[in-house]
């Protein structure tokens, strides 16, 4: 099945520049571009794209405000919404997340994150720029009380999903997961997919605030079962 996008930024370079990243996909083709944000809900309500990549500033209105249009809560039959900016502020990323995207990337995280989440979010599946999540989620938990030891409390998870889900909290996407864990790509989303149906979360940001909320961000010893690979010595 081919993934239709639509891309709505102001900038012409920029949705030049992601239609030819895009549309080299043989499974990801990209059906409108709008330049602001009314043209973008005009679209987005015409096409009903499988994805929507949305710049922040924009004429008209914001990225923001066609996020929670299109995707928000109460929203009927919500599109997919991904946030790409250049703007790393956090305020923008809670804004956008709570206004239902369900993802959120820097423009300069590259062509094999930009791909990667157009196919997450078509899943259904959330992706967040992995310096945005870590420093998002230690901020949303930094007010937690202090947890008891890795452990010492019950939860679902076996070792290897646990492992697997605190490499997903780091910002680690599925294949860097796999080469660290060294176990193969499949088994990396069969591992995070049980422990979305165990944990009755929706996807892997949810997964990863289970994990920063419970305490298992904390640096425990490395459960066994899973040989990680060492970085080599020197610069």
């Amino acid at each position: 099945m081919t993934l239709r996008v639509l891309l709505a930024d102001d900038q012409r370079m920029v949705r030049t520049g992601f239609r030819y990243i895009l549309d080299a996909e043989p499974d990801i083709e990209v059906v409108a571009e709008a330049d602001d944000g009314i043209e973008a809900l005009r679209l987005a309500e015409h096409h009903r794209p499988d994805v929507c990549l949305l710049d922040i500033r924009m004429p008209g209105i914001t990225g923001l405000d066609v996020t929670r249009r299109l995707a928000g809560p109460g929203v009927p039959d919500p599109l997919r919404v991904i946030v790409v900016t250049t703007f790393d502020l956090d305020e923008y990323v809670h804004e956008a997340l709570h206004g239902g995207a369900v993802g959120f990337l820097l423009k300069d995280a590259g062509p094999t994150m930009l791909i990667e989440a157009v196919r997450a979010a078509a899943r259904g599946e959330a992706m967040v720029s992995p310096q945005i999540t870590v420093r998002l989620l230690r901020h949303f938990t930094s007010h937690r009380a202090r947890p008891p030891l890795l452990g010492s409390g019950p939860h679902p998870l076996s070792e290897r999903e646990l492992t697997t889900v605190r490499a997903a909290a780091e910002g680690l996407t599925n294949a860097e997961i796999a080469e660290r864990l060294y176990i193969s790509l499949g088994t990396v989303k069969k591992h995070l997919a049980a422990a979305q149906l165990k944990l009755d979360v929706r996807n892997r940001v949810e997964l990863a605030a289970w994990a920063y909320r419970h305490g298992h961000m904390d640096e425990p010893p490395r459960p066994p079962g899973f040989p990680l690979r060492r970085r080599p010595a020197g610069p």
